[in-house]
């Protein structure tokens, strides 16, 4: 994984899968605000690859931004997206309260697909939620559900769990107001996007508690193709898996016999060709534009 770059007045303190935590640095440093820098790196498979997606950072910054002003009512962690941010990451910095995040991924879904259609196959359930009988890929649930995960260190990948885990790790009170939340936020976010032909079918979302609020409030990322299956509307069609804004095409090259990779094995997955990290970048850039409706610069 590629090093943080080191920023004047900021001291790194985590990566993620994708992106590098920063704190004020200095002695008089305040201690209640965090620098969210979004990198290029593209992570499958539970792995983070070599290879790069150019702008990609940019891009889910800008379309996170957008979709927290689209969700007004929420709160969410952002202080500034340009005052304050060091000109080496502009556009793909935020400057956000500190959060003391809750151990919990909040997924809603709308359709059914992924791991929950793997779970609903052997048990007609997701995440212990009982389901109706004779659905497939890509049917739709209504009303949405909440499915949670358990978050997972990097490398690691989440463990889907039930309602009463969430009430375990975070109390009752505080785990029903996350699931409303991110159901408040599926809904809202999925009118949105059908509007202008795309479906979301699930979406992931973190929360932490705002000290200075006592708030459950939304965190890192929200509504970006990494965090989000976002389908055309116009080729939606039950029964099998829906073309994705997301990162499917190195998902497919990886599992191709072209790639030479066993995702079973040990070894890291191999770089990317050419054509499949464009085809990726072509894929996010086309998610950011449909959905906000302004052109990518």
């Amino acid at each position: 994984m590629s090093a943080a770059p080191q920023l004047q007045g900021w001291k790194h303190i985590y990566s993620g899968k994708v992106r590098d935590l920063y704190v004020p640095a200095g002695p008089d440093a305040a201690e209640d605000r965090v620098l969210v820098v979004a990198s290029d790196r593209i992570s499958a498979y539970d792995h983070v690859l070599a290879s790069t997606i150019p702008d990609k950072g940019r891009i889910l910054t800008q379309l996170s931004l957008w979709w927290f002003d689209q969700l007004g009512d929420i709160p969410n962690h952002v202080i500034s997206a340009d005052e304050g941010v060091p000109a080496e990451v502009a556009g793909r910095a935020m400057i956000c309260k500190k959060l003391a995040m809750y151990p919990v991924e909040a997924i809603a879904r709308g359709y059914l697909t992924g791991s929950g259609l793997a779970e609903y196959r052997q048990s007609q359930t997701v995440c212990d939620v009982p389901l109706p009988e004779g659905l497939v890929d890509g049917s739709r649930l209504e009303p949405a559900i909440f499915t949670p995960s358990a978050k997972a260190e990097v490398g690691e990948h989440d463990e889907n769990i039930n309602y009463d885990a969430v009430v375990t790790a975070v109390g009752a009170e505080t785990a029903a107001t996350i699931r409303d939340l991110t159901l408040s936020i599926y809904t809202a976010a999925e009118a949105i996007a059908r509007e202008r032909g795309i479906i979301l079918a699930d979406t992931k979302v973190e929360f932490g508690l705002d000290p200075s609020t006592g708030l459950v409030t939304l965190g890192d990322e929200v509504l970006t193709p990494d965090s989000s299956r976002f389908w055309d509307a116009s080729l939606y069609e039950p029964g099998k898996p829906q073309p994705s804004f997301d990162k499917q095409y190195v998902r497919d090259w990886l599992t191709s016999a072209e790639s030479g990779w066993d995702k079973a094995s040990d070894m890291p997955p191999p770089a990317l060709p050419a054509d499949v990290i464009e085809r990726t970048r072509a894929r996010y850039v086309e998610a950011y534009e449909r959905l906000t409706g302004k052109a990518f610069a």
